[in-house]
């Protein structure tokens, strides 16, 4: 079957919300999100308590993290609670600012010791809300340079944590975005694989939640995507039935919305 022609109008879908992180605990560890921030500890734990051997035989050697780089995570942690409230506020040049101060701390903290998932959790919510302010600055050089960058640690925190709808759908939604950028390139096999691994995570987060209107429309864009990139059958009329639904039903979203008028014809491309 001959690949559709491509659709010029995928668009960059706005991020999902992240809530801000909960404090730094004694050790440097970052809460799971969405949690709410609360002050950081006063005295941090020790470097022996800081970083615990992995057990992971495979896995990196963990080491201990000096008092100084205890105290940069936990400067950290202030940086990016203040980003979130900058972000909130609608002052998206501040809180880069204050996500890019913060991020190198974090990711010493998971160079330190790969195994605390907490960490990888704080590192990829960090670069995603990074990316979600540059975003709306319309830097997008900036956005596909931090999910390139967050990618493997959302793959990290989704397979640790498989139940977790909210990360599972981040990493979907980063996934179709760089394959939009592939797609815009007309690099249609680049973006087929992002699209594939996309469609698979969205799948079962619908299968969890069928009501799920989120999660839904990510299984959307992904599908829009990957029926002008895949060979295989039946995308592309899975993508507009499930489209025509959501329009009916009002659930989709105004990112999606554009895509199913062309691909229905009820639009002009």
């Amino acid at each position: 079957m001959a690949r559709p022609a491509k659709l010029a109008y995928l668009m960059f879908a706005a991020p999902l919300a992240l809530a801000a992180p909960a404090l730094a605990q004694q050790a440097p560890t970052a809460p799971n999100a969405p949690a709410q921030a609360t002050p950081p500890a006063e005295a941090p734990a020790s470097a022996a308590d800081a970083a615990a051997p992995a057990t992971d035989a495979a896995a990196p050697a963990a080491r201990e993290m000096t008092p100084e780089e205890i105290a940069a995570f936990n400067q950290a942690v202030t940086d990016f609670t203040a980003g979130q409230s900058a972000q909130q506020a609608g002052d998206n040049a501040g809180a880069v600012a204050k996500y890019d101060a913060a991020i190198p701390a974090i990711r010493t903290a998971v160079e330190a010791d790969p195994s605390k998932i907490d960490n990888v959790n704080f590192l990829a919510n960090a670069l995603y809300a990074d990316a979600a302010a540059y975003g709306a600055m319309g830097q997008m050089d900036k956005v596909i340079s931090l999910y390139n960058d967050a990618l493997p640690y959302w793959r990290k925190v989704v397979e640790a944590k498989p139940s977790d709808t909210a990360s599972r759908n981040i990493l979907a939604g980063i996934l179709i975005q760089l394959g939009n950028q592939k797609l815009a390139a007309q690099d249609t096999d680049g973006a087929d694989p992002y699209y594939q691994e996309a469609l698979k995570l969205a799948r079962t987060s619908t299968a969890a939640q069928p009501t799920d209107a989120v999660s839904k429309n990510i299984l959307l864009s992904a599908l829009i995507g990957a029926s002008q990139t895949s060979m295989e059958e039946g995308l592309r009329d899975e993508a507009i039935n499930m489209g025509k639904a959501m329009m009916a039903d009002g659930t989709i979203d105004a990112t999606n919305r554009p895509s199913i008028e062309v691909m229905t014809g009820a639009k002009a491309g």
